[in-house]
């Protein structure tokens, strides 16, 4: 069984239709990609799983359990964090009231105690920086502070909605690399990002969106070999 299933979910914005019956799943322990154009769907997909919108028709369920109309509140204690666009940083709190945020949910004072150490641990800069206001941070490290913040509920399955836009070249290889670190410790990740050539050389799977569809779909390794795929998204 999957850890995450997503069945003919179709979203709108007012008349215009943004999904048009996606169907995927992630397996536990999985980094699966999902690429594509902007205005492809991809963030509306991220959106519907954690409850911010909602879909006209099919399921989602996740670790056996129908999630559809779950509020996000509830989605977040269930096991679904959410790494969004943009990073969305408390920008007036300090980094450690940030990573004390994403906890929110959990209740026994010990373990979240050992999930900010876990978190320091991967992520140095962010203890070095712990009574920083958050929004005097670079772009890098913000990225670096919102996944630190998602992991801090001890996620199952974490979103990721574009981690490397805006950052320089290093802190992209950074990041990345932190991905493949937080799937190596167990939590599994479903990633949308538009450097489809990184996504692809870090993901088991990927499906390739195109308006509201999922147009392809396979090993990832495949995909970054097909001349579709190089054409369309890779600048080759």
């Amino acid at each position: 069984m999957a850890l995450l299933e997503v069945r003919d979910i179709q979203v709108y914005y007012g008349m215009i239709q943004a999904l048009k019956g996606i169907s995927f799943e992630v397996n536990e322990g999985e980094v699966v990609a999902l690429i594509g154009a902007n205005g492809a769907g991809k963030t509306t997909t991220l959106h519907t799983i954690t409850g911010l919108l909602r879909s006209k028709t099919g399921s989602i369920t996740y670790n056996g359990k129908n999630i559809t109309h779950t509020p996000p509140h509830k989605i977040v204690s269930m096991g679904i964090a959410h790494v969004p666009e943009g990073r969305r940083v408390f920008s007036n709190m300090s980094v450690l009231q940030n990573l004390r945020m994403g906890a929110f949910t959990r209740t026994d004072k010990a373990e979240v105690e050992a999930s900010l150490e876990t978190v320091y641990r991967r992520f140095p800069r962010l203890k070095e920086r712990q009574n920083q206001i958050a929004g005097t941070l670079s772009g890098g490290e913000q990225q670096m502070l919102a996944m630190g913040r998602a992991l801090m509920s001890k996620p199952s399955l974490i979103l990721m909605d574009e981690p490397s836009m805006g950052l320089s070249p290093i802190f992209v290889n950074e990041i990345f690399d932190i991905i493949r670190k937080v799937s190596e410790g167990g939590t599994t990740v479903l990633l949308v990002e538009q450097n489809a050539k990184k996504a692809l050389s870090i993901a088991n799977r990927a499906y390739v969106l195109e308006t509201g569809r999922v147009t392809m779909e396979g090993n990832s390794q495949d995909l970054l070999h097909d001349e579709k795929v190089q054409k369309a998204y890779l600048g080759e």
